[in-house]
């Protein structure tokens, strides 16, 4: 599914126009980013949680040369799906 079929499913749901649902998604979006970027987590209760995780700088080999080359610390976005939703997909 991607974001258009999404908007669609959204605006069917919620009894909403297409507008109104790409209006909800983009906000609801763009406050999860917002959140995350401040490094706060987002729990949704029975979907999951968005959190940010930090990975530390490490070693690594680059496959085309075998060379050992140095990968920079980051923070990545991570999503770990709540109960009902493993429930849901393992149905």
């Amino acid at each position: 599914m991607n974001k258009t079929e999404l908007i669609d499913k959204i605006a069917a749901g919620a009894g909403l126009t297409k507008v109104d649902a790409k209006k909800a998604l983009d906000a609801t979006i763009a406050a999860i980013k917002g959140a995350l970027v401040a490094g706060d987590k987002v729990q949704l209760v029975g979907f999951g949680t968005f959190a940010v995780a930090k990975k530390d700088a490490r070693e690594g080999i680059n496959p085309a040369t075998k060379q050992k080359i140095k990968i920079a610390a980051k923070k990545v976005a991570k999503f770990k799906a709540g109960a009902e939703l493993a429930d849901a997909v393992n149905k």
